[in-house]
């Protein structure tokens, strides 16, 4: 069964990687959320995705320039008005708190490393170090553009599954994702056509493509069994898949 990863949570629908997006994304059913993380000033684990908070908050500048008390003071509800009416205000997350939550359910998680532009000291081990903590090892992928990154992570806990991200066709990535120690590939949509999804299943790689929105990518993916995929709108990829199951 091709698995639902709400990516960002339910982004689509809800303020991307605030705990409203990925209570969301638990209530849709689906199977896990795909998250990102920097660290602030004070060296604590940030769910946010760009290096600043400009885009997704009602404030300025770059996360590793920014307390953490600075940071929770942000508004994340950004282009949702309609979050902006709640008592509780949409806020920024530390991983720690999405951790908890999942104490009370059982979705995986996909921790998406950004340290691609900027070098963050000790991303690597802070993170799998409240991994261990939380003893969410079978739980957890961690993915990064930077794979430099994934081989650290490897190194520091080879129980740990890692997955590569790209946006760039690769030849035979199945091959490369086996060089980096890597089980997982997570692909542009644009670059996982049918024969690298087979290739990848064949070769014991899960295959998991970012962002896949449009209906028809997503009954494709699904029909030819790709392992996962990473979507804003895990709602509809449910119903989808569901609907595909009665046929």
């Amino acid at each position: 069964m091709t698995l639902i990863f709400a990516h960002r949570g339910s982004a689509g629908t809800h303020p991307e990687n605030t705990m409203e997006a990925f209570l969301a994304a638990e209530k849709s059913g689906s199977d896990g959320i795909e998250l990102d993380v920097h660290l602030s000033k004070d060296g604590e684990i940030v769910v946010i995705h760009d290096e600043t908070v400009d885009r997704t908050t009602n404030g300025k500048g770059f996360v590793n320039q920014l307390l953490l008390k600075e940071i929770k003071e942000l508004n994340a509800s950004y282009k949702f008005k309609t979050f902006q009416s709640f008592i509780r205000v949409p806020r920024i997350p530390v991983l720690k708190e999405i951790f908890d939550w999942m104490r009370g359910n059982d979705l995986l998680c996909n921790i998406e490393l950004k340290n691609g532009k900027i070098e963050y000291p000790f991303l690597e081990e802070k993170v799998i170090q409240l991994i261990r903590d939380y003893q969410y090892e079978e739980r957890i992928i961690i993915s990064s553009f930077n794979h430099y990154s994934l081989i650290h992570c490897y190194q520091l806990a080879p129980e740990i599954e890692t997955a590569a991200l790209y946006s760039d066709s690769l030849y035979m990535p199945w091959v490369y994702a086996r060089a980096i120690r890597a089980k997982g590939i997570h692909p542009n949509i644009k670059s996982a056509s049918d024969m690298i999804i087979n290739g990848a299943i064949e070769n014991g790689i899960a295959i998991r493509p970012y962002t896949v929105n449009k209906d028809n990518e997503i009954e494709r993916l699904i029909r030819v069994k790709c392992s996962a995929i990473i979507t804003d709108y895990p709602e509809k990829a449910i119903k989808i898949r569901r609907k595909i199951s009665k046929m």
